[in-house]
């Protein structure tokens, strides 16, 4: 491509609005998102419902991966990250992409941003638009010094408004104060003491990329120890309810097996009419760990590959 062609692309981007730090039209986040029916924020993003991100909590990220791998999802985990401490998090993504900074596109950017109302450094942009139940996912390029897009004092911020944290493929900064948050936790690659040098806001709520995963606004955010877990929000009840399924069966596995009533082999393949009339039966005794129906429990088997 010759440079006066690739000028001439670089200004219709910039007229027509692409090359923003604004989020997708509502438009192209329902077409994004359209396998979810429930529903949405007034930007089209999925709204999750407050109850799913609690379940969430309480599930194993193992079994919730497992599940999203039968449905063909293989890019939605990624590990490697540095934490403030082991606090778990689920929520829903709130997405940032960013990218080196150069002039003339920054200057744009904020001039556009200014006559939005937006106010500070482009970091502080997606901040502004948290509710509660939101997780702040960026993808910072992996940049650590000159990378912190985040000390103590948007942290506080952040908290107050979503009472989430935050999962950074980049960095932090200030993470002495930040561990005196009770509640709050950051999954990002570094710490460092530099703050946010030469970069800039490019996308706010539109997909993004951590790692190896994609992730789109509105996608369930399971972030623990082991790693974190983008599920597509048309999938996050049924990954959430196998996930809790798994949990059930491990607890009626080991009571069966160290009671001699069924086998580890029996247990660990396709259950047979005995062994789910039994299962449903010691459900039943165990109101703690929810309810389910036969037809539930023959739908999940008949995917099961754990």
């Amino acid at each position: 491509m010759n440079t006066k062609v690739f000028v001439l692309i670089f200004n219709l981007v910039l007229l027509t609005g692409w090359l923003s730090a604004q989020t997708i039209s509502r438009e192209e986040m329902i077409f994004l998102t359209s396998e979810w029916k429930g529903e949405r924020f007034p930007d089209g993003r999925p709204r999750i419902p407050d109850d799913l991100l609690e379940r969430a909590k309480h599930i194993m990220i193992d079994d919730a991966w497992n599940a999203l791998r039968n449905e063909g999802y293989h890019n939605q985990y990624e590990s490697g990250w540095k934490m403030v401490n082991e606090t778990l998090m689920t929520g829903r993504a709130v997405t940032a992409m960013y990218l080196p900074s150069r002039p003339d596109v920054e200057q744009k950017i904020k001039e556009r941003g200014a006559k939005e109302g937006r106010k500070g450094n482009t970091n502080s942009w997606p901040i502004d638009t948290l509710v509660e139940g939101d997780l702040y996912v960026a993808d910072a390029f992996g940049k650590i010094a000159g990378g912190p897009i985040m000390g103590s004092t948007l942290a506080n911020s952040i908290f107050s408004k979503s009472g989430n944290g935050v999962v950074f493929d980049g960095a932090a900064r200030d993470l002495q104060e930040i561990r005196n948050m009770p509640g709050f936790n950051a999954f990002v690659r570094d710490f460092h003491p530099s703050f946010t040098e030469e970069m800039v806001l490019m996308g706010l709520n539109t997909p993004i990329r951590i790692g190896g995963a994609i992730v789109l606004p509105g996608d369930l955010v399971i972030a623990t120890i082991e790693g974190v877990l983008f599920v597509p929000a048309h999938l996050a009840e049924q990954v959430i309810s196998v996930a809790e399924f798994v949990v059930r069966k491990d607890k009626f596995g080991f009571e069966m097996v160290r009671n001699n009533i069924y086998s580890t082999g029996e247990i660990d393949s396709q259950w047979t009419d005995e062994i789910k009339t039994a299962f449903l039966k010691w459900l039943e005794k165990h109101p703690e760990l929810g309810t389910m129906t036969r037809q539930e429990l023959d739908q999940i088997m008949s995917k099961r590959t754990w």
